[in-house]
């Protein structure tokens, strides 16, 4: 069931609803704690254990253009509240200068770095999860949803590839059709050179 305004999720105070997908729902929060607002991702099934754990471990990255994961609940993450607007509605507007593109695009690249030395991949880099704040920061979104683990356990998948934005489970084909190498739409294991792909489309489609 959707959230309301001033409905609470744990300590958080709910402020609005920012999105919603396939996953879930995005809020606007506050956390009366530490007099800040977050946002909250809610999916709309539980996270097990393994997605908890490594949630976790990714919310150790510490990397100014990595959007920061604070907790996470039994169905919800909260994340830092990023203000600004997505690669995607910059996309949107036209052409981006050679310039811009790069330093977006070198933000990207630092992004993925800091997350491969980790060996954390993402698995879903595109327009719509990076996001550009108005003093030129770019935010690579949704690492919660990656997976640890350079050549992660995984098989291929006889059903047609439905992506889903759910949990890093064997044989599961997450991420986006347009972003994804060649492997990962086969539902085979992925490692760092699957972001790269991604990047690569990105940076061509900037």
């Amino acid at each position: 069931m959707p959230l309301s305004k001033g409905d609470r999720l744990g300590p958080y105070e709910i402020l609005a609803l920012v999105g919603e997908g396939g996953m879930g729902e995005v809020y606007r929060a506050h956390d009366p704690r530490l007099r800040r607002d977050v946002a909250i991702k809610i999916s709309s099934q539980r996270f097990d254990e393994r997605f908890e754990r490594e949630a976790r471990a990714i919310a150790a990255l510490n990397h100014p253009n990595i959007c920061h994961i604070y907790d996470v609940g039994p169905d919800y993450l909260v994340m830092e509240l990023v203000e600004g607007p997505t690669l995607r509605e910059r996309i949107s507007e036209g052409a981006i200068p050679l310039d811009e593109a790069l330093r977006i695009a070198d933000q990207m690249a630092e992004a993925l770095a800091a997350a491969h030395e980790r060996f954390i991949v993402h698995r879903d880099l595109k327009p719509d999860n990076v996001k550009i704040k108005d003093d030129g920061t770019v935010k690579v979104l949704d690492f919660g949803l990656a997976k640890i683990g350079v050549t992660p356990t995984a098989r291929e998948s006889e059903d047609s590839p439905t992506f889903s934005m759910t949990f890093t489970q064997p044989g599961v084909i997450l991420g986006t059709a347009a972003y994804m190498s060649p492997e990962q739409a086969r539902g085979k294991a992925v490692d760092a050179r699957s972001d790269i792909w991604a990047f690569g489309v990105v940076l061509y489609e900037m």
